[in-house]
């Protein structure tokens, strides 16, 4: 049982929402600088997955294509993507990993500090991204509304290209016995052949999980 509430917001009306399709539809509307990318998490027998695309776009012109839009944190115990600006994206990670070391690696009570100070802070505030987390206990997302939000079923599919990862990764998810990688392989593959801002070059990242 987590001892902390999922969803906070400080001094504003609370977004609820219920899966991380309706988080990416909510953000395309308003910000963007998250048509950049596809994360997809995913929860199933003992592990938990992470994995993006490498594709940067500036536009329509594609940067680079070996981006690596995941990574591990605090002392590898946690895994992370993110969609957004990239520059944005690597201050906020270091603000998330600065929050874990002080509250000792628990994730929630981390995600619920950074999204205060996401929300708050005037430098912070204005940084667009969306940041995907796990570790062995939860998956969350984290955005600059100030939500944490623990996805349904364990599946997280974020960025541009996160609907059609989200709808291929359920489907599997629900009528086949993949693992949590192959699922997250296939989604993001898929993502990739539909949206122009994803492509085929995969960074995952994998941990043992108690869920």
């Amino acid at each position: 049982m987590l001892d902390l509430p999922l969803e906070f917001v400080p001094q504003r009306p609370q977004i609820r929402l219920k899966d991380s399709a309706s988080v990416v539809l909510h953000f395309l509307n308003s910000q963007q600088e998250l048509r950049v990318t596809t994360i997809v998490s995913v929860r199933r027998h003992g592990k938990v997955v992470i994995g993006g695309d490498g594709q940067v776009s500036l536009g329509n012109t594609v940067m680079k294509g070996n981006a690596r839009k995941v990574r591990r944190l605090y002392h590898d115990k946690v895994i992370a993507g993110f969609a957004g600006g990239t520059a944005d994206a690597f201050t906020l990670f270091e603000h998330f990993e600065a929050q874990l070391e002080k509250h000792q690696g628990h994730l929630v009570r981390a995600a619920v500090e950074m999204a205060k100070e996401w929300r708050t802070d005037r430098t912070l505030r204005r940084l667009e991204a969306l940041l995907a987390v796990a570790n062995k206990d939860a998956s969350l997302i984290i955005t600059g509304n100030g939500d944490v939000l623990e996805p349904e079923e364990g599946l997280i599919a974020i960025g541009s290209g996160g609907p059609y990862a989200q709808s291929a990764a359920r489907a599997l998810l629900r009528h086949t016995d993949l693992s949590a990688r192959e699922i997250v392989e296939s989604s993001l593959g898929i993502a990739g052949e539909i949206c122009i801002y994803t492509n085929q070059n995969q960074t995952i990242e994998e941990l043992d999980a108690d869920t």
